[in-house]
């Protein structure tokens, strides 16, 4: 096994190097004045069994295109297989045809992977599940949730006065989910999004008067869509209010907008660098991403990292 890590998220694969009590591989990966990429591998990585650890986060066409070519140097220098490990995959919500002439992005990412030679993908909540079938080769696609409620429950071992809210229709199984495993009650925030920076909520169904609330969301960016539904929940009794997301890649604009939100605490993941702040808990997933990482190279299932 190799483990070789890009600039994207360099302190989560040293974690997960770590967890897994192997060193990362000596690249170098390096910029030409003019932003071209450059990487050398400076050892053996002959009939490896190779991971390349890389978030396709922000600045996201940069760290895709290194991906690319740390997977074709590493192609060149004979690796046995090659894995790209992607914590949180970019371009996930580009992912069907929504209004007439637009591309398919995600589909298009899976294809450039695939054409540079990745063997097999293993990344984490993607925004749309379905995203495992652009790919011709197999995707191992992990849940967030297992390291979320194991903090959720240590943190709130008292369920009893929870709501776990989704704040959009398409959010209603990971919320059934998460309110199944932790033994809570379940309600939806309907909402309307104006524009990609801007969402209106419209109303909540359920009961969430008198209630602890817990919002759940595969991802946030601007935080408009929780900030909204924060505020209408606020409006109809709820009480304290939290959020439990899998990837926060937040910018200057999310971060304003939670400072000012009617949220407590959001609980995310550090599948990016940009899950940090105020009112940030980050508990980390490379211990989860270590384990199959070690199974995968082991050739053993890793169906039971899908639970709780």
């Amino acid at each position: 096994m190799k483990l070789i890590s890009g600039t994207a998220h360099r302190a989560l694969a040293e974690r997960i190097a770590e967890t897994l009590g192997q060193p990362l591989a000596d690249v170098n990966v390096t910029s030409f004045p003019d932003g071209e990429t450059f990487v050398k591998i400076n050892e053996n990585i002959r009939g490896a069994d190779v991971f390349i650890i890389q978030p396709s986060c922000p600045p996201t066409n940069h760290n895709l295109m290194e991906l690319l070519i740390m997977v074709d140097a590493a192609r060149r220098a004979s690796a046995g297989r090659i894995t790209a490990v992607m914590p949180f995959y970019g371009y996930a919500r580009q992912d069907r045809k929504d209004q007439p002439r637009v591309p398919i992005t995600a589909k298009l990412v899976a294809n450039l992977l695939t054409s540079a030679g990745v063997g097999r993908v293993l990344t984490m909540d993607l925004h749309a599940p379905q995203i495992q079938g652009f790919f011709d080769i197999p995707v191992d696609h992990l849940y967030a949730k297992s390291v979320l409620i194991k903090y959720l429950r240590e943190q709130h071992p008292d369920a009893t006065n929870l709501t776990v809210v989704s704040p959009d229709v398409g959010g209603v199984k990971m919320a059934r989910a998460y309110a199944d495993a932790l033994g809570a009650e379940l309600a939806i925030v309907a909402k309307h999004r104006v524009s990609a920076t801007r969402v209106e909520a419209m109303n909540v169904i359920g009961e969430v008067q008198d209630r602890d609330v817990l919002l759940v969301d595969d991802m946030t960016e601007t935080a408009g869509t929780l900030k909204a539904a924060a505020e209408i929940l606020r409006k109809n009794g709820a009480l304290r209010i939290f959020a439990g997301v899998s990837h926060a890649v937040l910018g200057e604009m999310g971060h304003r907008r939670l400072d000012d939100s009617e949220i407590e605490e959001i609980i995310t993941t550090d599948s990016v660098p940009q899950a940090a702040g105020k009112k940030v808990r980050v508990v980390s997933i490379a211990p989860l991403m270590g384990e199959a990482i070690r199974r995968i190279s082991d050739g053993q299932s890793v169906t039971s990292l899908f639970e709780v």
